[in-house]
């Protein structure tokens, strides 16, 4: 049967071969569309701000006015998004009576919750509790912090390159600690001494806060708090760097202090439209073609942009206005064919993907239709700066289905560019929200480069002719795989586990919400089959609320949680199913 349904194949991919000719896909309508959406005017295309809207708003008209139908709200998936933290308008800091100066003296963390502390202090140098992989450093022995603010050494020892108190040097990890042996805040004194400015209160793209009450100190704010305690900074430090030992001490310093963050919520939108099939019952199964349009804004710290200290226009030309464009150009070559496909397309702007894939998470959390009947994504990001020396066009996925390798290479035929393929169906990009859920990906680009995420990102760089042989052979994949009497089959192609996790010694195997978005704890996007999270009953949908009855908040508890576990360890992981609480036993 697998023969007969490869030799059909065969025959269908000849026949569109030979009206290649005919696709109806122009590289100056491209240049058109994309010029447009990579234009100083929409500023970089940040989800939540007007320019957002804008770029939201030309894209749906354009998918109608190319014959395409609107679906949700006429063409709009609204959803919401943290496009920013901002300190409020109430931030306290005073030390024995004294008031400290915002932004001179003391300024809130972002990741701090909104609350009060008023208790004593207690010092616990670069606040390490680590006793793991032959390194033994523990700041909190004979130091108790219950209930305390604790003033915490940012970063770590000058010239310790150890792997291991390197990931317990990040500023969430350390407050986790302090947070775990009873502190309900803390004081990070900020290590650049040479610099004047405290960080800033940015977004790292993750809404959970730590749970307590967090501010930066200068250098020389609590160089006079320890001061008044009889302790030098500068003598502690260089001991500390020098012999790399444990300097703590508990203070007769009253520390009161109130943290105001605000996070700012934006709308922002999916835009998704539909051509409907010809088949009377195939046309209820759909393969959907996405790409995603935000970008970066005027770029700036945690941005994203690989020029942080840059304030300028990233237009992301090619990232991704090119995908982009050339979906709104395939949903006009559809339109207009007269040989109308099987199987219904639906096309998917997406936004929110430079934050953590939130559009495309957004969409098959509430799909327009449901997820078992979308039988393959295809995915558009960056196909816009094929090299001429070498053109290469790779598509990643290809071991996601039983089928998809045998097809692409039926199309592999006097292509103006080489193909390469990847098996794994996981990427940074939208195509891994439709792989957790089983569904078959294509995810199609030409390439990274060195104006990625830069301001340089620009039109005049981008390979329009090429862009539309990308998408002339895709146009005949995409009908080739639309009209097959049976659907694609999904296999599994590699770990479905994202990035943050992957260097750690051990996993649960599960997919966990990168960026945190459960009050309760870290939800579960996903389970890897024959995974210990799978092996101890852990489902998709739970929330993972504590690991051997230490919290569990984020993604930063709980990578911080499994720094300190070993392969073969039995653990308890406490799980919020249904709004009941249960608690699994876990083979690591």
């Amino acid at each position: 049967m697998q023969k007969l349904f490869l030799f059909s194949i065969i025959l269908f991919a000849n026949t569109l071969l030979n009206a290649q000719n005919n696709i109806n896909i122009s590289a100056d309508n491209i240049k058109k569309n994309l010029s447009y959406l990579a234009s100083d005017e929409l500023k970089g295309r940040k989800p939540g701000t007007p320019e957002d809207s804008l770029t939201a708003c030309f894209i749906r008209l354009k998918l109608k006015e190319y014959g395409t139908t609107p679906i949700f709200d006429n063409g709009f998936q609204r959803f919401h998004v943290v496009a920013d933290i901002k300190p409020g308008n109430r931030n306290i800091l005073i030390i024995n009576s004294v008031a400290g100066k915002i932004n001179e003296d003391f300024a809130p963390a972002s990741f701090s919750s909104t609350d009060s502390l008023e208790s004593n202090a207690a010092f616990a140098g670069y606040g390490f509790d680590i006793n793991q992989d032959s390194v033994k450093w523990k700041d909190y022995d004979s130091l108790d912090v219950r209930n305390k603010w604790v003033i915490i050494i940012q970063g770590k020892p000058t010239g310790n390159e150890n792997k291991t108190i390197s990931a317990n040097s990040k500023d969430r990890t350390k407050v986790l600690t302090a947070k775990d042996k009873g502190a309900k805040g803390v004081l990070l004194i900020h290590e650049k001494t040479e610099q004047k400015n405290l960080p800033s209160s940015t977004f790292d793209k993750t809404v959970s806060d730590a749970g307590i009450p967090v501010f930066y100190i200068s250098w020389a704010y609590a160089s006079n708090i320890l001061k008044q305690n009889k302790i030098d900074l500068n003598t502690i430090i260089t001991a500390s760097n020098k012999e790399h030992k444990s300097v703590s001490s508990q203070l007769k310093t009253k520390v009161f202090g109130v943290v105001n963050i605000i996070q700012v919520k934006e709308t922002t939108y999916n835009i998704v439209s539909k051509i409907e099939g010809s088949d009377p019952i195939l046309k209820n199964e759909y393969i959907v073609i996405g790409g995603h349009y935000d970008h970066l804004g005027m770029g700036g710290k945690e941005s994203g942009s690989r020029m942080p200290d840059t304030i300028a226009v990233h237009n992301g030309a090619d990232d991704n206005a090119s995908g982009v464009a050339g979906l709104m150009e395939l949903a006009k070559a559809f339109s207009a064919s007269p040989t109308k496909l099987k199987r219904s397309l639906i096309f998917v702007a997406f936004s929110g993907e430079e934050m953590g894939l939130l559009g495309s998470k957004q969409f098959v959390k509430e799909p327009p239709v449901p997820l078992k009947s979308i039988k393959a994504m295809f995915n558009f990001d960056m196909i816009g700066r094929m090299k001429t020396e070498n053109p290469k066009l790779s598509i990643g996925g290809t071991g996601t289905s039983a089928e998809t390798d045998s097809i692409i290479n039926l199309f592999d035929k006097d292509l103006p560019f080489k193909i390469s393929k990847s098996t794994e169906g996981y990427g940074p990009s939208d195509h891994a929200s439709f792989y957790k859920n089983d569904i078959p990906v294509f995810s199609l680009t030409s390439g990274v480069h060195d104006d990625y995420h830069t301001p340089f990102d620009d039109v005049e760089k981008i390979n329009f002719d090429q862009e539309a042989n990308i998408l002339k052979f895709s146009y005949n994949l995409i009908q080739c795989i639309s009209n097959l009497d049976k659907p694609l089959h999904f296999k599994e192609a590699g770990s479905k586990e994202e990035n943050p996790v992957r260097s750690y010694k051990v996993t649960l195997g599960i997919i966990p919400d990168v960026v945190g978005s459960s009050e309760n704890g870290l939800a579960v996007d996903g389970v890897k089959k024959g995974s210990p999270a799978e092996g101890g009953g852990i489902k998709k949908g739970d929330i993972i609320t504590s690991m051997n009855g230490l919290p569990v908040t984020n993604i930063y508890d709980y990578m911080t949680r499994l720094n300190t576990l070993s392969k073969g360890q039995v653990i308890d992981v406490e799980v919020l199913r249904a709004g009941k609480k249960e608690v699994l036993k876990v083979k690591l």
